[in-house]
């Protein structure tokens, strides 16, 4: 029986075809770059070379698109498996090392990035220093397979049906509020519809539709199209606007504790505050747990236990 001479891969192959996977998932170079922590031109040099080895063209570039071409198509199918199965093994070794090694790559939308990591992020790299973390906040709903992260960060009830969610803390209640000098020259609300006659802080979900605001009182669920000269893409500045008294802003109660505290916000409708899932940690279920996950997980869960949320 004929031997099978042994390939030999490189350690400068690997790095460029990881790069390359980068490139061919992120279809674009700048994207990859900023994944892969190295500049756009170091990515560029690296894939050239990686062509040059093979003899083979994998990518297709213009000024505006990257898309693999029918070679490099199907070597990135066969990568994929080969590097999910690294990526396993290495993961198994998890369980003969006494603390976990690795780096998480999490995508976080914005709510869950101020209430859970800048809770609980100091505790777990003390905790675990062997784990290093990368987040990306973002509201906007990403494949997180598709992008390369590990796991991610969102309201319970907006996570795909084909990913393990773990629930974090207890049920979210939404609120409507103002300032105070922006309530004393304007007329009482008392049931959603009378937000129509108000100032109101529109908000652009991730998904790029204006969000209707929900409330809620003994079953009677309402939507409301709420008017207003300002329109916000991200909580924080939404809240900083309405204690400027621009008008009001529509959040979770958790984000503006402190401000209600101080007086600087009041609730408005507060019969009327509807309470939504939790958030949750999702991540696909086909894969190895990453390396720190489970840990991290269970520092969010004590940590809301905790406190209470």
């Amino acid at each position: 029986m004929a031997v099978r001479p042994t390939v030999k891969i490189s350690r400068a192959d690997l790095a460029d075809l990881n790069a390359f996977m980068a490139v061919e998932r992120q279809r674009s170079f700048t994207q990859a770059a900023i994944e892969l922590g190295i500049t756009t031109s170091a990515l560029s040099h690296a894939i050239r070379n990686l062509e040059a080895r093979l003899g083979v063209r994998l990518l297709n570039r213009t000024s505006r698109t990257v898309s693999p071409t029918e070679a490099g198509s199907s070597l990135a199918k066969r990568l994929d498996v080969g590097f999910r199965e690294i990526s396993g093994a290495l993961a198994q070794l998890d369980q003969h090392r006494d603390h976990p090694v690795g780096r998480l790559r999490l995508n976080v939308l914005n709510d869950g990035a101020r209430l859970l990591l800048a809770r609980s992020l100091p505790r777990f790299l003390a905790t675990f220093p062997y784990v290093s973390v990368e987040v990306a906040v973002d509201d906007r709903m990403v494949d997180v397979i598709e992008a390369g992260f590990d796991a991610g960060i969102r309201f319970g009830g907006t996570v795909p049906e084909d990913f393990v969610a773990i629930p974090i803390g207890s049920v979210l209640k939404w609120v409507a509020v103002a300032a105070p000098r922006y309530l004393h020259r304007t007329r009482p609300l008392s049931v959603p519809e009378d937000l129509k006659n108000h100032s109101c802080i529109q908000i652009r979900t991730g998904q790029g539709v204006i969000y209707r605001w929900e409330f809620e009182k003994n079953g009677d669920r309402r939507s409301i199209e709420v008017p207003g000269q300002l329109c916000v893409n991200e909580t924080t500045l939404g809240i900083e606007m309405a204690c400027e008294g621009i008008g009001l802003m529509y959040c979770l109660q958790a984000r503006v504790e402190e401000h209600l505290l101080r007086g600087d916000l009041q609730v408005v409708l507060p019969d009327w505050a509807p309470e939504e899932p939790a958030f949750h940690v999702y991540y696909p279920g086909h894969r190895q747990v990453p390396a720190g996950l489970r840990e991290l997980i269970e520092v969010l869960r004590q940590d809301a236990a905790r406190v209470g949320s």
